[in-house]
């Protein structure tokens, strides 16, 4: 008789586990690159004996990186990083059908979701594995009794590495912590086509409006700015670029985008996006000059993006019209719109990144995982870029992938490029 194994999680409903199951292996035929990283890791079994803190959106696309993560040998428990991005169906198959530990349900409240991170640190994790960096900042504030068991850690999104920067900075950063964000194969794709796609999506489907004609303030020209604002520029959009960076607000001009501050962009939208990282870019009192139907979104990590608090003071009333839409009505009758409680509203209403996309990222991830395992010994307490090695690697295996190929250097163009002798 088969021993059926012992259920440890928290999910919404089991009986979607065949839904997640579909879904995960529809997404994996979009992720070849992170295939052939998780046959690899079933060889060389690179993560055996580690045990592995996850807290990452559970999507389809993150259940094809635990499964590679397993195969490496690795103990996995996952919990939700944000409480609207979790797919119910994807963490019951995680759970039931890979029995993968998880701790998530789209909705969980703030109680419930610092309780699954809880969860999750109770298996005492020797690497922890980030998106926002709730797991390394809960550890080191609430569990400093396992930070000598924890050999490192990933970091998978700007505003997590914003966070873990400034701890090293003030001489607190508790283990060495890989910024998968800095991979110019995660940044360059992930932030900029993955954001600017679901994005859009999300707010299409939560909101079924009409891109073309609109104007669309777009806060933040980062990669995830641009990639939004280009994508809206193409659907018809008249954009406008806030930002408080000279380059990048330049960067924005010669790409042929209006530049201004917000408040000066407050009067002017239809639709406001904000993908900072930092607080309040959207507060109360840019509400107050908004056009009656603005409506407000965020793609950035943490909802404080927008100050939800300052515009529900100023509302007489809240409804929802639509299941993503908070709609608040302010006292002259103007109605304002929040969409997604303010927070990622690309996996709040939509999916989040197209698998093609993440294939890069999750395998920036997976690598850096196993090259935190091979050299944490010699690792200090600060954060690391993803060796460019492994960079350089995930590029060339996408490629091929895609069946692309690209020169190669002859010794004559070896020789001259490290020369300084040639000239004129």
């Amino acid at each position: 008789m088969q021993k059926v194994a012992e259920f440890k999680g928290d999910v919404k409903d089991r009986a979607l586990t065949e839904m997640g199951r579909s879904r995960i292996e529809w997404a994996a035929s979009f992720m070849p690159v992170l295939a052939q990283i998780k046959e690899r890791f079933a060889k060389e079994r690179p993560l055996t004996g580690v045990r592995i803190g996850a807290c990452l959106h559970v999507t389809t696309e993150t259940a094809n990186l635990m499964l590679a993560l397993k195969a490496g040998g690795a103990e996995i428990t996952l919990c939700a990083s944000n409480p609207l991005s979790t797919q119910d169906d994807v963490a019951a198959a995680l759970a039931v059908e890979y029995e993968i530990p998880t701790y998530a349900v789209k909705g969980e409240d703030n109680e419930r979701y610092y309780r699954h991170i809880e969860a999750v640190l109770a298996t005492k994790p020797t690497m922890t594995m980030d998106d926002g960096c709730d797991l390394v900042n809960t550890i080191y504030g609430k569990h400093k009794d396992q930070l000598p068991n924890v050999i490192g850690g990933c970091e998978e999104t700007t505003t997590g590495v914003i966070r873990l920067k400034a701890m090293e900075k003030d001489g607190v950063l508790p283990f060495p912590v890989v910024a998968v964000n800095d991979a110019l194969t995660k940044h360059m794709f992930d932030n900029r086509y993955g954001t600017g796609q679901s994005t859009l999506d999300g707010i299409i489907r939560a909101t079924n409006v009409l891109l073309a004609g609109r104007t669309v303030v777009v806060a933040g020209y980062g990669w995830c700015g641009r990639g939004v604002a280009t994508r809206a520029k193409g659907m018809g959009a008249h954009v406008i670029v806030t930002e408080i960076d000279p380059i990048k607000a330049l960067e924005a001009v010669m790409d042929g985008f209006t530049v201004m501050p917000m408040a000066q962009a407050v009067p002017l939208g239809d639709l406001f996006i904000t993908l900072t990282g930092n607080l309040h870019v959207v507060n109360g009192s840019h509400a107050e000059k908004m056009k009656d139907g603005a409506i407000i979104c965020n793609s950035g990590h943490f909802n404080d993006e927008i100050d939800i608090p300052g515009i529900e003071r100023l509302a007489t009333s809240k409804a929802k019209p639509r299941t993503f839409v908070d709609q608040y009505t302010l006292a002259d009758g103007r109605k304002i719109c929040i969409l997604g409680e303010g927070r990622l509203i690309n996996l709040a209403a939509a999916e989040g990144h197209p698998a093609a996309v993440m294939d890069m990222s999750f395998a920036n991830q997976a690598l850096a995982a196993a090259w935190i395992a091979r050299n944490h010994a010699t690792l200090q307490k600060k954060v690391y870029s993803v060796p460019e090695e492994i960079d350089q690697e995930v590029a060339r295996m996408k490629l091929e992938s895609m069946s692309v190929a690209v020169d190669v250097l002859t010794p004559a163009q070896v020789t001259y490029l490290a020369s300084w002798s040639e000239g004129t």
